[in-house]
């Protein structure tokens, strides 16, 4: 055999061989290119060419257009971000506030939230609206009643950061996690807040005293009432201090001791028990 034809006969098995593995790896290119898979808690935003697509991609296994469709996957749970907002009290007090806020994007919300808030909403619209919301409501309180006021201010923040936002997202929570004044302001507070307890205290011991009291008066006034009682029931009744004797008598005998012959000599009883025979 001619070895150039030998050589020709290997070059074709050869290419044959590059053919066969190029094609099968393009094949799998274009299978792994054209699937993709979206996590649990996720919705997935396809881009083909720079352009959203309308429809999300539900969380499990999809498919796409191999190189030229990217999926961006977006959370749907619920997030946690932290928001810190310096504000002013109706009394001119600067009061520096932490909130948590805790939200999530609904999935009708998906796609708009990806091409016009590149996917993340809180820098660009969760935020200020609440800071927004939050400086509305500590405009109307004092200082003083921000601070012992918070489950009412949260309340009201809430309550607005949530008709400013509308329909865009769903804001679940904010929690107030700090509320910080300046010293000066602190130490007022915190004063005034002792001489109330105090005041309270003061007032509660006076009313104390005074129940005390009209207890007091009204237990004198029974007891009177009781003795003028038993002093009206023996003058009408002389028989009822001999009829108390008698029910109170131990069984014993007692002795007379005359007081003397005329009427008026006092007649002294003496139980017999007590007599010791000499």
């Amino acid at each position: 055999m001619d070895p150039s034809d030998e050589f020709v006969r290997n070059l074709k098995q050869n290419m044959n061989l590059v053919v066969t593995a190029s094609i099968i790896g393009i094949v799998g290119i274009l299978m792994f290119g054209s699937t993709f898979v979206i996590p649990p808690g996720h919705r997935g935003v396809l881009v083909t060419m720079g352009k959203v697509s309308p429809v999300f991609a539900p969380e499990g296994l999809g498919f796409k257009l191999p190189f030229v469709t990217t999926v961006v996957p977006i959370s749907v749970r619920q997030q946690t971000a932290v928001s810190k907002t310096d504000c002013y009290s109706s009394d001119l007090q600067q009061i520096a506030v932490e909130l948590r806020v805790l939200y999530r994007i609904p999935e009708s919300m998906i796609v708009k939230m990806f091409r016009d808030y590149s996917g993340d909403p809180f820098d660009s619209l969760i935020s200020p609206r609440v800071s927004e919301a939050l400086k509305e409501v500590t405009a109307l309180q004092s200082a003083e009643q921000i601070v012992k006021k918070r489950e009412e201010v949260k309340g009201k923040t809430l309550e607005g950061a949530r008709a400013k936002v509308g329909d865009l997202l769903v804001i679940e929570d904010v929690v107030i996690q700090n509320v910080a004044l300046s010293k000066e302001l602190e130490t007022a507070i915190e004063a005034k807040m002792v001489q109330e307890q105090e005041a309270a205290k003061a007032k509660f011991t006076q009313a104390k005293a005074e129940i005390e009291a009209q207890t007091a008066v009204i237990r004198a006034k029974g007891e009177a009432e009781a003795i003028r009682v038993r002093g009206r029931a023996v003058q009408d009744n002389p028989g009822l201090v001999q009829l108390q004797i008698v029910e109170k008598w131990n069984g014993i005998s007692p002795l007379v001791i005359g007081g003397g012959g005329g009427s008026g000599g006092a007649n002294i009883l003496l139980p017999i028990g007590n007599l010791k025979t000499q």
